[in-house]
């Protein structure tokens, strides 16, 4: 008797994402390598390519991936001219973590820590106390910032230790929720232009024998969101941030470091039906889901209690030429979120989890009508998404 035949493409197996670099050139690896290099307890030197040095400053440029930069040569000439020098002279980007996206990203930098510790890994996830989407970068609804992420700071430790450590950002980000669990430890600056925080910046840089300084610029992302990496506005953005780089590499006191880095980098996808598929009109895709967290490249699922195997099986037929679909526990070994996954993390990550391979969203045109009109987009594995630079200056 004939054995049935599979009648389209088999799904993409789960073990042929391409997983971060945890523990030898992720985010998460950064701030540990380089507190390490000032001698920090409880830190760690990961990036076996990086040279200590007394005093580091990590600018972190929202949106701006590897490919990204690699690809924009005439609008960052300056930053171009330092591909070479990323990852300690090797001239190769590092990865950002599953899934690629703001909130996940700066809590990976912050504690040094893979998303299946620091536990916020998405961009919405369910809080297994209310079984309620929880946004983990707005902080909505709120929720106790230091039980949802327990653990310090590399900053903090640094601060501890006797290194002086600041934070130069928009004055928008002092008190929030994800900076008190990500980015807190020494002392905070707020400051509105570009120009300012990159002085300022230099300024503590040099305030310290042994200093630790992150300063920040998030308008690169949004002009991707907003109009596309082909847009007039996207490559004004990078212009911009170019020369910001440029100003603060010169003004670096010695014995200094600057390392240029990204929480990730982006795609633009088409607007049609091809390219967003639209949960919120496709009942097969809807059938047994409770809730439906992450963002359009990296998708949670939470099913009915129950139903989590006919979820499974369903986004795997529907998804799964174009789409990594896989369990929780498939996730997991697969190490998605890093080495391990904390018990207190576990619940909120999906019963289903689905990372796109191929240029495509799963929009939720009326749950996210303002993440369904973006134009650029991120959150997956891809090389477009995950490898970030971490070009280094040093004086």
């Amino acid at each position: 008797m004939a054995l049935p035949t599979w009648d389209h493409p088999e799904p993409l197996a789960v073990g042929s994402a391409p997983v971060p670099e945890y523990g030898a050139g992720s985010l998460a690896d950064l701030l540990p390598t380089l507190a390490a290099g000032m001698e920090v307890p409880g830190t760690t030197a990961a990036i076996q390519e990086l040279a200590p040095a007394d005093r580091a400053c990590v600018f972190l440029i929202d949106g701006l991936g590897w490919e990204q930069l690699r690809t924009h040569p005439d609008e960052a000439p300056f930053m171009t001219s330092l591909l070479a020098s990323s990852r300690g002279g090797t001239g190769r980007p590092i990865t950002a973590g599953y899934p690629a996206t703001t909130a996940t990203s700066l809590a990976s930098v912050g504690t040094g820590l893979p998303p299946g510790a620091h536990g916020l890994p998405g961009y919405t996830v369910r809080d297994p106390e209310t079984r309620e989407l929880m946004n983990q970068l707005r902080w909505q609804p709120w929720t106790a910032p230091h039980v949802w992420q327990p653990y310090p700071t590399v900053f903090q430790l640094a601060h501890e230790a006797g290194v002086h450590t600041a934070q130069v950002s928009s004055p928008a980000f002092e008190h929030t929720p994800l900076t008190k669990v990500a980015l807190s430890g020494g002392t905070f600056h707020g400051r509105l232009s570009g120009e300012d925080r990159m002085d300022l910046a230099a300024a503590q840089l040099g305030a310290g024998d042994r200093a630790l300084v992150y300063t920040y610029y998030s308008e690169v992302d949004g002009a991707g969101h907003r109009y596309g990496l082909d847009s007039d506005t996207w490559r004004g953005q990078l212009m911009h941030v170019d020369r910001l780089v440029q100003r603060l590499a010169e003004q670096l006191p010695p014995r200094s470091a600057l390392y240029v880095t990204a929480d990730h980098g982006m795609i633009d996808v088409p607007f049609d039906e091809q390219h967003r598929i639209d949960f919120d009109e496709d009942w097969e895709l809807r059938a047994g889901v409770a809730l439906l967290g992450g963002e359009g490249r990296a998708r949670h699922v939470y099913a009915v209690p129950g139903a989590e195997s006919d979820v499974l099986t369903c986004w795997r037929e529907v998804l799964g030429e174009q789409f990594w679909v896989a369990s929780r526990d498939e996730a997991i070994a697969a190490g998605w979120f890093g080495p391990t996954v904390d018990e207190r993390v576990y619940g909120r990550i999906g019963d289903v989890v689905a990372a796109a391979r191929d240029d495509v969203l799963i929009i939720a045109s009326e749950r996210e009508p303002k993440e369904s009109a973006m134009v650029g987009n991120h959150g997956s594995m891809t090389p477009a998404e995950q490898l970030v630079p971490l070009l280094e200056v040093r004086s």
